[in-house]
């Protein structure tokens, strides 16, 4: 069975996100979406806010027949993550030159703590490609549209937890 690890903070969940998930059923059997727990980021939403939104936007996809998703919390290092969950593949997003350089040395550093596991990249759509939760919270924050970043039930509950 191939099972690939999609890690991130998903906070919140972007159409990005989503693309990528899409398509990376196509790729395994079983796609972990791994929520990090990451309380250095200070996130925007708890935990788990963070899940439903992911078990939520999953349940609309049209996912690749004989793929299962789950969506797993995990607040150790990836590659014991994946290493608990039993993934051969850790799923990343790209969306520019500037991503690179950080998951270069993640893959390397991966490598060397399980030669075992493989990482496979997939380029965000190109319109999705300059998408960042980062930026979507920043927007959301000053009361701007984030309707064509996130999906809609996802922009509500930002603008529900900003009191927009």
């Amino acid at each position: 069975m191939r099972i690939g690890l999609y890690p991130g903070t998903f906070d919140p969940v972007t159409l990005g996100h989503m693309d990528i998930i899409q398509r990376a059923t196509a790729l395994v059997d079983r796609l972990v979406i791994g929520v990090a727990i990451n309380r250095d980021k200070g996130p925007l939403f708890t935990l788990e806010e963070r899940v439903e939104m992911i078990e939520a936007e999953c349940a609309a996809l049209s996912i690749a027949p004989g793929c299962e998703i789950v969506v797993h919390p995990f607040e150790n290092l990836l590659i014991h993550c994946a290493q608990d969950v039993g993934a051969n593949v850790i799923v990343r997003g790209l969306r520019a030159v500037a991503d690179f350089e950080y998951e270069f040395q993640m893959v390397g550093m991966n490598r060397a703590l399980d030669a075992r596991i493989e990482t496979v990249f997939l380029m965000a759509d190109v319109r999705r490609q300059a998408i960042a939760s980062k930026l979507v919270k920043e927007i959301a924050r000053l009361n701007g549209d984030v309707s064509n970043f996130v999906p809609p039930a996802v922009a509500e509950r930002l603008r529900a937890r900003l009191g927009r």
